[in-house]
């Protein structure tokens, strides 16, 4: 699209035509998902901020907001009422991440998530009823529930599932419904707005005693961080990252009774399921995102970045105890994405109709 140098703009075929015919308005959003990702999320701070900041504040519709891992934290960040400081509390605190570690080797699962389940706590703590309470959004954490074998974390039955659910989804995803379940925990007092018969799952609802260990098990990447057990108000078990199941939030929002999907995302395609990272014949768009509407940064502005690529957590080994480089590095990463806000700020603030690509 002329005039864009950073951002992106794709789009499924009724969204795009919306967006020819009169451009994008804040009461025309309904659901915003939040992808995992880890740190590429930090390239979406700055529109994130825009967004429930200063944008969608200009509307009066109820819109659902759906996270998967940092994802989730985004979004439940989106829900305070200072969303903007929030926000920018939740992307200084991620850059900041440290983790106690022996001299050459990486931090223990049980410290890390340790950590940031304290960190959490102190973004959210005492903060459950203003954020479960927000007027307009209604917010929905993806969590992903062993069974059987993973049911519980151990030692040799969490490397022993995930095999299965490996070898499982390489024939399709229903199949690894036989290892993971969707567990979402939403919003009671508007349940998530479309079908989730995709793959097996379940909704609970979400309160301020499952705020906190839901989010963090939604973060809780396998063998990184320990699986989050026996959340209040779910069914018993051990609970992992939420793009374990949900990568990209690729849901059937085509049975959205109305308005557009507004994506924020760091890629112009959405992936299934982390496990569906190389099966590339499952990230086609598809009839589910006729309604959608994606904001992705351009490759051209992504080589710009440091190390010419989004922030990572390979970014961990690359830097070492190199602490401060990593910080810098993303921290330029973040600065340079205020121009993705800044182009999508002067687009709708326009008025004018939107040309789309097909996504």
């Amino acid at each position: 699209m002329a005039g864009l140098q950073a951002l992106r703009i794709l789009a499924g075929p009724r969204a795009r035509q919306q967006l020819r015919e009169r451009g994008l308005q804040p009461a025309d959003v309904t659901v915003i998902p939040a992808a995992a990702g880890g740190p590429k999320g930090l390239v979406l701070s700055p529109l994130d901020r825009f967004l429930f900041g200063r944008w969608l504040p200009r509307g009066t519709q109820t819109v659902h907001l759906l996270g998967a891992s940092i994802g989730a934290w985004r979004m439940a960040s989106a829900c305070r009422t200072d969303a903007d400081a929030a926000l920018a509390r939740l992307a200084e605190d991620y850059v900041m991440q440290d983790y106690e570690h022996a001299p050459g080797k990486p931090p223990t699962a049980r410290v890390v998530s340790r950590t940031f389940g304290a960190k959490l706590a102190e973004h959210f703590g005492g903060a459950e009823t203003e954020l479960l309470g927000h007027p307009r959004y209604r917010l929905h954490v993806f969590t992903s529930r062993g069974r059987h074998v993973l049911r519980r974390e151990g030692r040799l039955r969490t490397p022993l599932g995930y095999g299965g659910a490996f070898f499982s989804n390489l024939v399709s995803r229903r199949a690894m419904g036989g290892w993971l379940e969707r567990v979402v925990f939403s919003d009671p007092r508007d349940p998530l707005p479309l079908p989730l018969h995709d793959y097996r799952s379940q909704q609970v609802a979400l309160t301020a005693l499952n705020l906190a260990p839901a989010v963090l098990a939604s973060c809780s990447i396998p063998f990184w961080l320990e699986a989050v057990h026996d959340i209040p108000g779910a069914p018993a078990g051990a609970y992992w990252d939420g793009g374990i199941t949900d990568y990209h939030l690729h849901l059937r929002y085509d049975q959205i009774a109305h308005g557009l999907v507004l994506y924020p995302h760091f890629q112009p395609t959405l992936v299934p399921g982390w496990l569906d990272k190389r099966l590339t014949h499952r990230h086609r768009a598809s009839s589910a995102l006729a309604n959608v509407v994606v904001l992705a940064p351009r490759p051209e502005w992504i080589a710009r970045l440091p190390g010419g690529k989004l922030p990572d957590r390979e970014d961990f080994k690359t830097f070492g105890n190199d602490m401060a480089a990593r910080q810098a590095a993303w921290r330029r990463a973040i600065a340079e994405s205020q121009r993705l806000a800044d182009e999508f700020a002067a687009l709708v603030d326009s008025g004018l109709p939107i040309e789309a690509e097909v996504l």
